[in-house]
């Protein structure tokens, strides 16, 4: 008998870095192996992603999971039962029948992504491995390991800080780095020294969601200044060892046509905000533009992409929702060059892995990605070494369920020692392949 068939499945309610209610899902196979996992939930939400089940009514702000962990408990352990954990794909075909709706909304995407990376750790535990092994497996003819290229939020605005600025994210690509440890090492000392430039100009004013210094300035590209006088007082080169990356996350303050900036006091057609985009990729040493327009406006996606899309990363996040369909039609219209996959906005480990194949197939760029609600669960950076995902963008390199993400991969790599590929080099050049 297989010592990965499912013997129980169990949710209990815990609690994200919001202090908001999410659900952990535990997992038992036959002869003992266990796994667990946590759901993540994002605060900017593109309309096609797999829905979160929530209670709604005056608890917690209407976001008890109460009815998520009960359709775990209920209809899901139940039909779980009996199945073997280390075959994902029928695991994770059984909760999309069970569901049975587009957007996961019977049973909540919350409750289907925990089960289903649950069922990925059990199985992995039954084996005696570590999850990103599990994932990656041991055939012949396997790439060495490589650790993923972290991208880290120094500065939040958007959604994530109260709309203090307008741009959600100004992040930093280590992307001279030479191995993972470095490119930590790099990160820290910047937000050090970004930190400091915030005190001396006396506009240091606590942390966003992911844990990025809050971004008290006047106007977003105050931001993206600042930010590459923190990369030089860090001793570092803009551009060179350290680059930037902006997560413009558009749907949070406009739609096709109408753009409006409020912290710089304008209102932006598509094509006046993509110029303003393009001008800042010019002045500044920016590798990568996330969501550079709302995500209904294709026609400015790809005007964008055609006009800086060979000298950076455009990446679809509310644009394309980790959705093999969506990324396909962006590679055929040429919409960007990039996908960010998040694992909660597909709702199975395995619509997620189906569209980075698609993103892989489209010669696009790849970004696993957390969410700005996190816990101490660690999937993602496992999910990102076992699949071979060139970058890495779990939040800041501050707060706890920030670090615990970024230290595992450390871990990963010290295990890894000094074998071929270990802990360096990083994959910076196949994920920018036009930089020399």
């Amino acid at each position: 008998m297989s010592n990965t068939i499912i013997k129980s499945v169990r949710a209990r309610r815990v609690w994200d870095s919001r202090g908001r209610p999410t659900l952990e899902v535990e997992m038992a196979l036959r002869y003992g192996a266990t796994g667990r996992a946590i759901a993540p939930a994002g605060a900017s939400l593109g309309s096609g992603e797999a829905v979160d089940l929530r209670d709604g009514g005056g608890a917690f702000g209407g976001y008890g999971v109460d009815k998520a962990v009960a359709a775990v408990n209920g209809a899901i352990a139940e039909r779980l039962k009996g199945l073997d954990a280390a075959d994902q794909k029928a695991v994770d075909e059984a909760l999309i029948a069970l569901d049975g709706t587009a957007d996961k909304s019977r049973f909540g995407g919350n409750a289907l992504i925990a089960t289903s990376m649950a069922a990925a750790h059990a199985a992995a535990a039954a084996l005696k491995l570590p999850l990103w092994r599990y994932l990656r497996g041991d055939g012949d003819g396997l790439l060495p390991v490589l650790l993923p290229l972290p991208e880290a939020q120094i500065f939040g605005g958007g959604v994530h800080a109260g709309g203090r600025v307008d741009v959600q994210d100004f992040m930093v690509v280590p992307v001279g780095a030479d191995s993972f440890a470095q490119a930590l090492a790099w990160s820290a000392e910047v937000y050090r020294a970004a930190a400091g430039l915030m005190t001396e100009q006396g506009r240091l004013a606590g942390v966003a969601d992911e844990g990025g210094l809050w971004p008290a300035f006047d106007k977003n590209e105050d931001a993206i200044g600042t930010l590459v006088k923190a990369i030089e007082k860090a001793g570092l080169k803009p551009g060179e060892d350290v680059a930037v990356s902006l997560d413009v996350a558009a749907s949070s303050f406009g739609a096709k046509n109408r753009y409006r900036l409020a912290r710089d006091g304008v209102e932006l057609t598509s094509d006046a905000l993509s110029g303003l985009l393009v001008d800042w990729v010019e002045r500044y040493p920016i590798v990568a533009v996330e969501d550079p327009m709302a995500e209904g406006d294709k026609e400015g996606m790809i005007r964008f992409t055609w006009a800086v899309g060979k000298r950076i990363q455009v990446i679809g996040d509310d644009f394309l929702v980790t959705s093999a369909r969506r990324i396909r039609a962006a590679a055929r219209d040429k919409a960007c060059n990039a996908a960010l996959i998040k694992p909660n906005q597909a709702g199975t480990l395995t619509e997620t892995q189906a569209a980075l194949a698609a993103a892989r197939k489209a010669r696009f760029g790849a970004i696993l990605s957390a969410r700005s609600g996190e816990s101490e669960d660690v999937s993602v950076v496992h999910l990102a070494v076992g699949w071979g995902v060139p970058q890495l963008k779990v939040g800041s390199i501050t707060r706890g369920e920030r670090t615990a993400k970024w230290n595992e991969g450390l871990r990963i790599a010290d295990a890894l020692g000094g074998k071929k590929g270990g802990d360096g080099p990083l994959p910076a050049r196949s994920a920018f392949p036009w930089k020399k």
